[in-house]
């Protein structure tokens, strides 16, 4: 079978079947799909534009494939798809006067709940899963900040929708659920959060640390030390003074070795995750970054920064956002930085955290029934400096979650044997979850 025609019959089977040609078992969320329930025009499209930059022969397709299909795949940071909003319920809220705040929250929980409760999202999350074979995703539950209340909102959606749909996607809570996952053909997320709980109250260093057991112990298994600025921990990725590590900031990756949750510094300063990296007992990542040697940006990381984390047992996650990656932006550029990693450093330290989402595309035409809201500010933590490079639509398509089977693909075609092509797309990420959490 040729590409063209390999993609015509994916598109011509229902999503059971899709699923099987395309690189994933038929699962317990395929299995139960509707007999007319296919892949949409996007999903294919995005599969076109990556098919068309790598020109994969058939064998290498075809083994790409199989073997997605056979592996148990990580996304060592991401998000479950998300849904569209109910464009009339927020009209509604907007019309009653609804406050920035709560009509953040709504828009914010709709997209990640509303595969829970509306069999429309719920059938196209099916979708996008199955055509992205991946039996893991380190989901980011928390939102970006310190305020422990303000974390608990994403946690207790993701909680929300794992405890409703758990035969299909469950919450995993030790390394051992996500290869029972992977046996039983199921999807799972594991929880990261997008900073460290602190109270701020500073009346000690062991009262501004108790959080960190409290949401360990609600499932929270990665966080980050920073976002893009500075906090009491550390100089974020967009901070010009680069200062490192504070004295609490020490404290906080000691006591998050001591209980078991990955220490990641994607959002942090070079010379923050250097000193984190030097100083952490337990393998730590980047989970979602890129390489600062082939394209210097704030949110990758240079090679003595890339060593450091490699030394302590752990990871760099390449992500797939194009104005990371440099070059063409593409799914090209992105193999570039999962080779420069894997030659230089050892491939058993790198791995893929996609940074990325798949969004529904009823989320078009339920945006158009929100009125327009006032220009905001911009929020406090996107500290970001003008963005130089110029990616295109067919570079960012070509990176598409659901595109995760053709990541495989690439591996192959870059030489990689299907043992070390494993520990990228979910070996890696699974062995620093267990050598973390014990």
């Amino acid at each position: 079978m040729d590409r063209r025609s390999f993609l015509g019959t994916s598109m011509a089977l229902p999503l059971a079947g899709t699923a099987a040609a395309w690189g994933e078992k038929p699962t317990s969320l395929t299995q139960g799909a509707p007999a007319n329930s296919r892949e949409n025009a996007y999903i294919r499209h995005c599969r076109e534009v990556a098919l068309s930059v790598l020109k994969p022969t058939e064998e290498q397709l075809q083994h790409g494939l199989e073997l997605h299909r056979n592996s148990l795949v990580f996304d060592a940071y991401g998000f479950a798809p998300r849904g569209a909003v109910d464009g009339g319920a927020l009209k509604a809220a907007a019309e009653a006067g609804a406050s920035d705040i709560e009509f953040q929250d709504l828009t914010e929980d709709m997209s990640m709940t509303r595969c829970v409760t509306d069999q429309t999202e719920r059938e196209e999350s099916v979708q996008a899963w199955a055509s992205a074979g991946v039996t893991c995703v380190f989901q980011n539950a928390g939102e970006e900040g310190q305020a422990p209340l303000r974390l608990l909102k994403r946690l207790a959606r993701f909680t929300f929708l794992t405890d409703m749909l758990r035969d299909t996607v469950a919450k995993a809570v030790t390394p051992d659920d996500i290869i029972e996952a992977h046996q039983k053909g199921r999807h799972c997320l594991y929880f990261t959060g997008n900073g460290v709980p602190l109270v701020q109250d500073w009346n000690s260093v062991a009262d501004e640390l108790r959080y960190l057991r409290v949401f360990f112990q609600l499932g929270i298994r990665m966080m980050h030390l920073t976002y893009q600025r500075r906090n009491m921990i550390g100089d974020g990725s967009a901070e010009p003074a680069n200062a490192g590590l504070s004295d609490f900031g020490r404290t906080v990756v000691a006591e998050m070795n001591r209980l078991g949750i990955i220490v990641d510094v994607a959002h942090s300063g070079w010379q923050t995750s250097l000193e984190a990296a030097r100083l952490s007992k337990k393998p730590m990542v980047a989970s979602h970054t890129a390489c600062a040697a082939l394209y210097r940006h704030i949110r990758g990381k240079p090679d003595e920064v890339i060593r450091a984390i490699a030394d302590t047992g752990g990871l760099v996650g390449i992500c797939c956002i194009s104005e990371f990656l440099g070059g063409k932006g593409d799914i090209t550029a992105f193999l570039d930085h999962i080779d420069h990693v894997a030659k230089r450093f050892g491939v058993e330290h790198v791995a893929i955290g996609t940074d990325v989402a798949y969004t529904s595309q009823q989320a078009t035409s339920e945006n158009k029934k929100i009125p327009q809201r006032p220009k905001s500010r911009t929020r406090w933590e996107a500290l970001w400096p003008p963005e130089l490079f110029v990616t295109t639509p067919e570079a960012r398509d070509s990176l598409a979650w659901t595109n995760w089977p053709l990541f495989t693909v690439g591996l192959v075609q870059r030489g990689y044997s299907d043992e070390e092509i494993q520990k990228v797309i979910g070996g890696n990420m699974l062995r620093v979850t267990r050598d973390v959490f014990k």
